[in-house]
């Protein structure tokens, strides 16, 4: 017999989910998303999504962080190589792109089962 599924806990507001902000991302630091981070060894089947989930929005808010960094750096003049930012920028929109879409499917998938009969 399978367990209940338990409610994601530790989750906090991430700037930039609803749109506003510079974007978050970081391709790189998506891992944690896609399960294919080499720092933690995989669990199996069993691999813990909620623990995934939650690093992968973690590392998507650190790039938007090191995007913004690097944004103020290039306003005062002190970042010698603009294209770092544009990199970071970049991965940053991609990450944002990529957390909406996982968000999107969630949502059709919770939608979709509510709306199947007993």
């Amino acid at each position: 017999m399978t367990s209940p599924i338990s409610p994601l806990g530790g989750f906090s507001a991430v700037e930039g989910i609803s749109g506003r902000g510079g974007g978050l991302g970081g391709v790189s630091g998506l891992g944690g998303l896609t399960g294919s981070d080499e720092s933690a060894p995989a669990q199996g089947p069993n691999t813990d999504f909620a623990g995934m989930l939650a690093k992968g929005i973690e590392n998507v808010h650190a790039s938007q962080a090191k995007a913004s960094d690097l944004a103020v750096q290039v306003a005062d003049g002190r970042l010698v190589d603009p294209a770092q930012y544009t990199i970071a920028a970049t991965e940053a929109s991609l990450g944002l792109q990529l957390t909406m879409a996982v968000r999107n499917k969630a949502v059709e998938a919770f939608q979709e089962i509510m709306r199947m009969q007993a």
